[in-house]
């Protein structure tokens, strides 16, 4: 049975979507972009800057579902510039210790409220 995943640690969901849901098998998230739960949307700074704040929600909506990183199966990066990937890769590299996630990196002509990044995953919870 599908159960809806929200938390107040990451931006609320401003659409007809959840930040998450899960079977209690597996967990799918929205795409977190570079907006903190406080609202502050950090569009104008650099792409390492963005993914970092991507990650966090992530993370944050990962943890109310009980998981952690450590058990995210795939990523996909939604990029609006495929020249960032190498330092939005940077910083997502530091996000996963030793086994990163399969993950697919797109370049689309644009992201919500114009940010550079949108991350999705598919976590575990088994």
């Amino acid at each position: 049975m599908k159960r809806i995943i929200q938390t107040d640690d990451a931006p609320a969901a401003v659409g007809a979507y959840s930040q998450a849901t899960t079977d209690d098998s597996l967990v799918f998230t929205a795409g977190q972009i570079p907006l903190t739960a406080d609202g502050d949307l950090l569009d104008d700074e650099p792409i390492d800057v963005q993914t970092e704040q991507a990650l966090y929600n992530l993370d944050a909506v990962l943890d109310e579902a009980g998981a952690t990183s450590a058990d995210i199966l795939k990523v996909t990066v939604f990029l609006d510039d495929i020249d960032d990937f190498d330092a939005m890769n940077e910083a997502y590299a530091s996000y996963f210790d030793d086994e990163p996630p399969a993950r697919s990196a797109i370049e689309v002509a644009a992201l919500p409220k114009g940010v550079g990044i949108e991350i999705e995953a598919i976590a575990s919870l088994e």
